[in-house]
């Protein structure tokens, strides 16, 4: 059970921005592929280990230097409007947060895209498993725990 829950976080992880819009996070420093039992559940070979990281690294960089220019800029637009700034001026400070949030998540769901890419259909096939197995079970604790009871994990 340990194994399909740990396999089920780690797939919503890369499935998520795959699934639609994210937050404008840079994705999480976790290194899914770099996981013993997640290399074992998927089938991972050595090379595809290191081509994801390949991709990962390159692409981490430029999704903090965007989430610092995101963060920057929204701190900008709430600036402008707790100054009462016209309608103008922060339509447009709110048009450059956009398309930092819009191309951040681009760049994010690219990465994940490109990683996928590395995997064989077999492997895509299983990642689609654990993962709906993971949103049952997620879905499942989540009831368990708005009810004040708690599910002990293996």
């Amino acid at each position: 059970m340990r194994r399909l829950i740990f396999g089920g976080v780690l797939c919503a992880w890369f499935l998520s921005a795959l699934a639609g819009p994210v937050q404008a996070q840079p994705p999480s420093p976790f290194a899914w592929w770099k996981s013993e039992q997640f290399r074992k559940d998927l089938g991972l070979t050595k090379d595809q280990c290191a081509r994801i990281d390949q991709v990962f690294q390159a692409t981490v960089p430029r999704l903090r230097q965007s989430k610092q220019e995101l963060d920057r800029e929204e701190a900008e637009l709430s600036r402008l409007i707790e100054a009462n700034s016209g309608e103008i001026q922060v339509a447009r400070e709110l048009d450059k947060v956009e398309a930092l949030r819009s191309n951040l998540n681009k760049m994010r769901t690219l990465m994940l895209l490109h990683q996928r890419e590395l995997l064989s259909a077999e492997q895509r096939v299983k990642f689609k498993a654990l993962h709906e197995q993971w949103e049952r079970d997620r879905r499942a604790n989540s009831h368990t725990s708005d009810s004040g009871e708690h599910r002990q994990q293996d």
